[in-house]
């Protein structure tokens, strides 16, 4: 048995699970707090815990030197700047829709991340447009229960941010080459944070009673989905198979449904259970060659 594998596999799980008990927190949050604001608190929060780790690589020489301040910055700031285009859908969408949905929905940018990489010169093959009908099939059943005229505006404005966390992993994928992905990840927060800041100024009002009221769910979406999950999937995925990665983290909705049952009394019917089974079988297609190609 490889241990370090196991090991791996086990703190991808855990990643999942964060990140999916994430979408109750960030439902549970706007009961007190606007989107913005939950957002711009929480990415300040994710932003300021990944610089402990950025200064301890930074100290015992494992942080990568790829690129200078001004390549790191304008990478951060190109990332961020997508970041909060699809966690503002994200987080609006939410207000209209279940912490399940909007976790299996969002995770329709595994499927549509394939077909975008085509502009970028990428192929893709056959596996890649069955799973991309069997998330939109399961996106129908999830969303309209059967009846093309009842399909919840909520889960619409989920997955428009779908499409944008599908450029946001191109746009990842191409500054790392360059920049290291803490540094990165730490800079699009910070960004992101300010992005959320300006909208609260103009759409929102920060009142402190209302953010301490939303403390634990903020503290749980900036601390925990961010700077641990993070951190977590940084450190698992060195030693993770990418089949492995690739099918744990797809469980990212799967938790989030759970959470919603379980924290937040969701219904969970039949039309949503086909939905999210539709939707899950999907993205693992999606990713059919990366699978096979495991030895």
């Amino acid at each position: 048995m490889n241990t370090k594998a196991v090991r791996a596999d086990i703190l991808l799980l855990l990643t999942a699970c964060i990140w999916g008990f994430g979408f109750v927190a960030q439902r549970s949050g706007m009961k007190f707090v606007g989107p913005f604001t939950f957002n711009a608190v929480r990415f300040l929060l994710g932003s300021i815990s990944l610089i402990p780790l950025i200064m301890i690589r930074r100290k015992t020489g494992s942080q990568p030197a790829k690129a200078g301040p001004r390549t790191a910055i304008f990478s951060s700031w190109t990332a961020g700047t997508c970041l909060f285009i699809a966690v503002s859908l994200q987080q609006i969408g939410l207000m209209y829709t279940t912490a399940g949905n909007a976790g299996f929905i969002t995770g329709l940018y595994v499927a549509l991340t394939p077909i975008f990489g085509i502009f970028l010169g990428r192929k893709t093959g056959l596996p890649t447009w069955i799973g991309a009908v069997f998330t939109v099939g399961g996106l129908f059943f999830l969303s309209a229960a059967g009846h093309i005229d009842a399909i919840n505006p909520g889960d619409a404005v989920t997955a428009a941010s779908a499409v944008f966390w599908a450029f946001h992993v191109l746009i990842i994928d191409r500054m790392v080459q360059r920049v290291d992905p803490i540094i990165l990840s730490s800079g699009q927060f910070g960004w992101c944070s300010i992005y959320s800041f300006i909208a609260v100024f103009f759409r929102e009002s920060i009142a402190l009673d209302s953010v301490s009221n939303a403390l634990i769910p903020i503290l749980y979406g900036g601390l925990g989905s961010v700077g641990v999950a993070y951190t977590l999937q940084a450190v698992a995925q060195r030693d993770a198979p990418p089949a492995h990665a690739t099918i744990i983290l797809c469980l990212e909705g799967v938790f989030a449904a759970l959470g919603g049952v379980l924290i937040l009394s969701e219904p969970l019917g039949p039309w949503t259970l086909l939905g999210f089974a539709c939707m899950l079988c999907g993205m693992i297609i999606t990713q059919w060659d990366v699978i096979r190609s495991e030895k």
